[in-house]
């Protein structure tokens, strides 16, 4: 699997998937840290990547889209500390590792995660 990393998201967090194995990349490490979220979701279909952000407004670009791709993981816990964001990220990633590459928005909280598949179909 391949990740871009949001701004709001630790360099660490991006350094702990490479250390593991994945191809990931931050978006400050390539200088478009003010790239609008929208060129962020292109970029991450262009080069496969899932988004890890903690920006809402992914979920809703992603709804209105009606693309199957790219997976986003959206944060929203009350500690956001870089190892916390890693640490919950990798317990996604072990559970969800096929429904990620098939695309879908997952939200992470403390106690547990949600899970839409794309494309997101409005009721």
């Amino acid at each position: 699997m391949r990740f871009l990393g949001d701004v709001g998201v630790s360099t660490s967090t991006l350094k702990a998937l490479r250390e593991a194995g994945y191809d990931s990349i931050h978006l400050r490490e390539q200088n478009l840290h003010r790239l609008p979220d929208d060129a962020i979701l292109e970029k991450a279909i262009n080069e496969g990547r899932i988004v890890i952000t903690f920006d809402l407004d992914f979920g809703d670009l992603l709804a209105t889209s009606g693309g199957r791709l790219p997976s986003v993981i959206i944060f929203r816990l009350h500690n956001q500390t870089p190892s916390n964001v890693t640490s919950r990220l990798f317990d996604l990633l072990a559970i969800e590792h096929e429904r990620l590459e098939a695309g879908g928005l997952f939200i992470v909280e403390d106690a547990r995660y949600r899970m839409r598949p794309l494309p997101i179909i409005p009721a």
